[in-house]
């Protein structure tokens, strides 16, 4: 049976909110095809300015959608799969961080359901996210899998994974944009400290920033020969480097990094 909305988003938080901006705005997706639920009213306000439908009941989404977004947090799946009263529905994808597929099927009572997991990244706020999808049990199914991509191609670049990596995933681009605000703030403070203004140290850090990573994509060079180029021998940026390995700089954030991991594959397991 023909569903009411092509698209269903259960949650209307950051995230959700994110998604439905970038769907929107870049007429993907018409307004009147898209309804979304929450139990803040003031969320839903949030979300006005787009045109999309509104709810307050879960079970209303989730039965007349096609595909069913879940945007919740992790802690509070049980509550919403309760929520729907029974309904079971066929397309899912999920935002949750730490949450497998198979865990949400269980929940829903039923292993024939088709879930996507997605880990995307707060820069999908602005349009420049990172999003990693799991979308395997939609492979048979070409218009399945475009619809989805394209949800997410809305708001930055979208990368296929599997399950099995998605804890990487959130390692690296689902939380590393903390790791990259704390250097930008680090070399501010550096700037500030060295005779510079905050702006001036700002403009400074950001820029550098995107134009060596526009680097690292559009060049041949590997990231370790972009390195060697900038160390002229007797210059300036070997001392930095210097002081860099001497700290272990590589050793810290893939210490970082494995935190992070190993916190998700925990929450995994919940």
């Amino acid at each position: 049976m023909k569903k009411q909305f092509k698209l269903g988003l259960i949650g209307c938080g950051f995230m959700a909110q994110s998604i439905l901006k970038g769907v929107v705005l870049s007429d993907f997706l018409h307004e009147k095809k898209i309804i979304v639920s929450d139990i803040s009213e003031e969320n839903l306000d949030k979300v006005e300015y787009l045109g999309v439908r509104t709810a307050v009941h879960n079970k209303f989404v989730a039965e007349n959608s096609e595909y069913l977004l879940i945007a919740v947090k992790p802690q509070n799946i049980e509550d919403v799969v309760k929520s729907f009263e029974g309904v079971m529905p066929e397309k899912v994808i999920s935002v949750m961080a730490g949450v497998k597929k198979n865990t949400i099927k269980n929940m829903l009572g039923s292993g024939t359901i088709k879930v996507a997991r997605c880990m995307p990244n707060l820069p999908c706020s602005i349009g420049s996210g990172t999003i990693g999808i799991d979308m395997s049990d939609f492979n048979s199914n070409t218009d399945d899998t475009e619809f989805i991509s394209n949800i997410f191609n809305c708001l930055g670049t979208v990368l296929s994974v599997d399950e099995s990596k998605m804890d990487a995933v959130t390692g690296i681009s689902g939380s590393g944009p903390a790791y990259v605000f704390m250097f930008i703030d680090g070399l501010i403070d550096a700037g500030v400290k060295n005779g510079l203004t905050r702006d001036e140290a700002k403009i400074l850090a950001v820029q550098t920033l995107i134009g060596a990573s526009e680097m690292v994509e559009s060049v041949e060079q590997s990231v370790s020969e972009l390195i060697k180029g900038v160390c002229s021998k007797g210059g300036t940026t070997i001392e930095a480097v210097k002081v860099l390995e001497e700290n272990n700089f590589r050793g810290i954030i893939s210490g970082a990094v494995d935190a992070c991991i190993k916190r998700s594959k925990e929450l995994s397991m919940k």
